[in-house]
């Protein structure tokens, strides 16, 4: 599974909306092209007029209620092997396909089991009871080839998943995408590699 060594990146964004009467019109806003603070006039503190209309809401416009969009975590160990992407719905773990097969090959190894073992836990601590698992390829070879392969290995994840978990009350949804929905350049083996993947997500219920 993930180790220590990763690279981790979380994104946060609230939103607060101004509900303004119908007859009200919004400024264009395009937003600073610096960060706060590196543009030159950042040295000294800016006076502000607290009786500006502009810093006042227009007549009969309110706030609205603050909102937390959709926060996501990406977390990739060193290699590249494997990465989970979390969001406040969903949980993906996506492993390249060298990890789990031989070249061209659908039959899953040692190594390949242990890892999926492991994406078995998660499933168990976030209580799923429906779970994706997809494979894809890179768009090297024929596209029904492509499409044949990830639908073998996608089906060789779940089975391992089904045995380790052992619960009825999973339902699960398999495909095999083949070369569609790349993630990274295929006209680079390093692009191809990361294309070449099986990805497993369920619903989240504990944070």
């Amino acid at each position: 599974m993930i180790t220590a060594s990763r690279i981790a990146l979380t994104a946060a964004v609230l939103l607060f909306v101004v509900n303004l009467p119908a007859t009200s019109a919004m400024a264009d806003d395009t937003g600073p092209s610096e960060p706060p603070g590196t543009e030159p006039s950042a040295a000294a503190p800016v006076k502000v007029d607290p009786t500006d209309p502009d810093l006042k809401l227009p007549e009969g416009a309110t706030l609205a209620e603050a909102k937390v969009l959709d926060i996501k975590s990406v977390v990739e160990d060193q290699s590249g092997d494997e990465r989970r992407e979390d969001t406040n719905a969903d949980v993906t773990f996506a492993l390249q396909a060298e990890v789990l097969f031989d070249k061209d090959s659908a039959k899953l190894g040692a190594e390949a089991k242990a890892r999926i073992a492991g994406i078995a836990e998660e499933i168990r601590k976030q209580n799923a009871t429906q779970v994706r698992v997809f494979g894809f390829t890179d768009n090297l070879g024929s596209s029904a080839h492509g499409d044949t392969l990830s639908k073998q290995r996608a089906n060789a994840v779940q089975a391992v998943l089904d045995q380790d978990l052992n619960a009825p009350s999973i339902t699960f949804d398999v495909r095999g995408y083949g070369e569609q929905y790349p993630i990274a350049d295929n006209s680079t083996e390093a692009g191809r590699k990361k294309n070449r993947r099986v990805e497993v997500s369920f619903p989240r219920t504990q944070q």
